[in-house]
């Protein structure tokens, strides 16, 4: 966080506790698990766990070993009772790192499931782990070609907590990919009688209890992105990105505006900069075609975005309403994180993920003794 920045993110941890209260309640019966990597998706992990904690969350997912690591030196009561899945597997990392700090990893390849074995056998326990199966996403996850080379000896060092795959189109609930997967999982779970399985993310919880399985991994959802395309979103904004106001000046007819003079003025105009630029994860591909609001009008971005500054259109505004000092909404429940997007030419993961450091941080709806 930077006390010097003009830009202010708020994130409302109430609206993060309200959302996850309504994907636990879709999933229901099955256990809704929520996904904190990339730091809560750029929105802070720590903060984040928390207030999920504090809901009476108790199965975390991170990408890497080290954001797992991060989690366990909160020192949380609670989150010593909770369970943290490392998605990517053992990611390179030695394996006495995760029993170190009690991390469970999401098995994704033979090799990974030898070293981990291996380790077990060491340790002469068994140890916790997550089979990680491909469905179709081709990416993580044991092929169904490689099932077959399983051996019982190496599974018999593991107290297998659940498989899991992971869905490539949820957010498409007509796309047949998803049937197909499905099916595809009900056939590794038949391998494993007994066994839990976790199949759903964010989109997989709206397609209906056929995907729910035993748990549920929702990631973009809490964070209020929508969790099904072209859709009413369900999801409440939990932040809000805002800007003061730092020059306001008049142009004349033809004067230009920005790097490359991309924007010329048609006529008389009015307009602002605001100190947020693309070194703050405002996207450069705004430039000439995205929006802000100001007491809820649009104001449009003009010229391009440049690293620290973007300049807008105010032409429309009462002087008195855009002058010096007043605050223009960037990311908010006025222009969230999709709409963003769409604008940009990008996905709200990214918006969020690409939120700066330089941003002055404020947390509402902390859970009570504050936030580490």
């Amino acid at each position: 966080m930077s006390e010097a920045s003009s830009a202010k993110l708020t994130i409302d941890l109430d609206a993060i506790a309200a959302n996850y209260a309504l994907l636990r309640a879709k999933a229901a019966p099955a256990i809704c698990a929520a996904v904190v990597k990339a730091d809560a998706y750029g929105l802070g992990a720590l903060e984040t766990t928390r207030r999920l904690l504090a809901e009476g969350c108790r199965h975390f997912f991170v990408a890497h070993p080290g954001e797992g690591v991060e989690l366990r030196n909160l020192r949380d009561v609670a989150l010593e009772q909770s369970s943290i899945y490392v998605l990517g597997g053992l990611s390179a990392a030695p394996a006495s790192l995760f029993t170190t700090y009690d991390l469970i990893p999401a098995l994704p390849s033979i090799g990974d499931i030898e070293l981990w074995a291996t380790h077990a056998r060491k340790l002469e326990r068994k140890l916790p782990a997550v089979l990680h199966f491909d469905t179709g996403m081709s990416r993580l996850g044991i092929p169904a070609a490689d099932t077959l080379m399983l051996s019982q000896r190496q599974l018999d060092q593991f107290d297998i907590h659940f498989v899991m795959s992971h869905l490539a189109c949820s957010d498409e609930p007509a796309h047949p990919k998803n049937a197909e997967q499905r099916e595809r999982f009900a056939e590794v779970r038949a391998r494993y009688p007994g066994v839990k399985g976790s199949l759903a993310n964010s989109g997989g919880i709206f397609l209906g209890a056929a995907y729910a399985h035993d748990l549920v991994r929702p990631g973009a959802a809490i964070y209020g992105l929508a969790p099904t395309a072209g859709a009413p979103n369900p999801m409440k904004c939990v932040l809000k990105l805002e800007a003061p106001l730092l020059h306001v000046r008049h142009l004349a007819k033809d004067d230009t505006v920005g790097y490359g003079a991309t924007f010329r003025a048609g006529g008389q105009m009015r307009i602002a900069t605001l100190g947020v630029g693309y070194a703050d994860g405002y996207p450069r591909s705004l430039s000439n075609c995205g929006h802000v609001l100001i007491g809820g009008a649009r104001a449009p971005i003009i010229g391009r975005v440049s690293m620290d500054l973007l300049t807008i259109d105010i032409s429309a505004l009462p002087e008195n309403a855009a002058r010096m000092g007043t605050m223009a909404e960037l990311i908010g429940p006025g222009v969230p994180p999709d709409a963003v997007a769409h604008m940009a030419g990008t996905i709200g993961y990214e918006i969020l993920t690409s939120l700066g450091p330089r941003y002055a941080r404020e947390y509402k709806g902390a859970p009570k003794g504050g936030v580490a």
